[in-house]
């Protein structure tokens, strides 16, 4: 099934994908693991930095073997694709959907790079995800304001096709100074506003009761990255310091394991039913 298919489901039954990013061999196996143990389909995303340090064609022929392997329900997607040139490659590489970020420049030029992105995607069947609104980036101040308006998202969908759009409604990417708190009542409007599935960006250090209401007022994709590095990182951190040991593959699969209990807790959030 197409992934715009599967979310427009979703959507329908007030269910959400989980999205989470991979960064070697070691978490995407995690991540696999973890939806094949809990049965579900779940979305693997390549971030810019990652496809640049894994290489384009390496990284999805190992997704899509690893995916085969497996057999687990799964899609690849470029997260926050910052120009055509880069999306047009991973579309040519096999990627199922594709993210254009333009949401740091003015509405016109995002509507028109999203609608370039659309077109070029038609094509592939491919789902297209884009931004609208500030969504802090690692780095940034997450208190910049510039939530999705309703009328502006409306208006983008429709002047661009996109299948997906994330929204700014208080999440930011990485992890949270102080607790979230996300403006419910505008995303509901905002669901009301557009007949697409919305992404919520930025769900490493919700609440749980927080991401289900969220769901059940109108995301149908959920972004998982800053935990997967961290429960992997620590994990490991933690290994190196009480072991001389050099091989790899004796070191990794515990850090492999943290993956997979975290991502398999995710996918028990997500589901509703």
């Amino acid at each position: 099934m197409l992934l715009q298919d599967k979310l427009r489901a979703f959507r329908k039954e007030k269910r959400a994908l989980l999205a989470t990013n991979f960064y070697n061999y070691e978490t995407l196996a995690g991540i696999l693991r973890a939806a094949l143990l809990k049965n579900k389909p779940i979305i693997l995303q390549l971030s810019e930095s990652s496809i640049k340090y894994m290489g384009l064609q390496t990284a999805v022929a190992m997704a899509k073997a690893a995916v085969k392997s497996a057999g687990v329900e799964a899609w690849l997607h470029l997260d926050h694709g910052s120009n055509i040139d880069l999306v047009k490659s991973c579309l040519d590489a096999g990627f199922d959907s594709v993210m254009i970020d333009a949401s740091e420049h003015p509405f016109a030029y995002n509507v028109e790079l999203t609608r370039k992105v659309v077109q070029l995607a038609e094509p592939y069947k491919a789902c297209v995800e884009a931004e609208l609104g500030y969504v802090a980036k690692l780095g940034q101040n997450q208190e910049g304001g510039g939530f999705t308006s309703p009328e502006d998202a409306r208006r983008f969908v429709g002047e661009t096709g996109v299948h997906a759009l994330a929204v700014a409604i208080g999440s930011a990417h990485g992890f949270y100074k102080e607790p979230p708190r996300l403006r419910l009542e505008l995303l509901q409007d905002i669901a009301e506003a557009t007949p697409i599935p919305l992404v919520l960006h930025g769900s490493s250090g919700v609440p749980e009761d927080m991401l289900q209401a969220a769901i059940q007022h109108g995301i149908t994709k959920v972004n998982l990255a800053t935990e997967t590095k961290n429960v992997f990182m620590t994990k490991l951190r933690s290994l190196l310091t009480e072991t001389r040991e050099i091989d790899l593959r004796q070191v990794f699969p515990p850090a492999i394991d943290e993956v997979v209990s975290l991502i398999a807790s995710k996918l028990d959030v997500l589901d509703l039913r």
